[in-house]
C-alpha cells in the first residue's frame, strides 16, 4: 500500500521561506515521478511543480518559477519543495502526489496522494 506523508507546513510572513517534505512508502521511490499541488479554499487543486524519476528534469507552474525548487532524494524516499519569497497568495493546502506515468501537471495523471499540509503566508 502506497503512503505519502507530507510535513513542513506552517505559518510564515510574506517574503519568508518554508521547505515541505514528502516521504513515500510502499513502492520503489526511484520508479515513480513526484509532484506538488496546492488547493486554496474555494479553488481547484492546481499544479505547483513536478520532478522526474531520476530528478534530472523538473517542471514548474508559472507562479512557482524562480521562487520554488523541487528536489528528491531517492535514498531517503523523499521529495522536497523549497519555497522562497512566499506571498500571501501562496496560502493553501499543499499536497504531494506520485505518478506511475510521468511528471505531468494534471491532477488526473497522479495515482497516489498525501493528506496535505497547510501553508499560510501573512502579509
Amino acid at each position: 500500500q502506497v503512503q505519502l506523508v507530507e510535513s513542513g507546513g506552517g505559518m510564515v510572513q510574506a517574503g519568508g521561506s518554508l521547505r515541505l517534505s514528502c516521504a513515500l512508502s510502499g513502492r520503489t521511490f526511484s520508479s515513480i515521478c513526484m509532484g506538488w499541488f496546492r488547493q486554496a479554499p474555494g479553488k481547484e487543486r492546481e499544479f505547483v511543480a513536478s520532478i522526474s524519476r531520476s530528478g534530472g528534469s523538473t517542471y514548474y507552474a508559472d507562479s512557482a518559477k524562480g521562487r520554488f525548487i523541487i528536489s528528491r532524494d531517492n535514498a531517503k524516499n523523499t521529495v522536497y519543495l523549497q519555497m522562497n519569497s512566499l506571498k500571501p497568495e501562496d496560502t493553501a493546502t499543499y499536497y504531494c502526489a506520485a505518478s506511475r506515468t510521468g511528471p505531468g501537471s494534471s491532477v488526473r495523471g497522479y495515482d497516489f496522494w498525501g493528506q496535505g499540509t497547510q501553508v499560510t503566508v501573512s502579509s
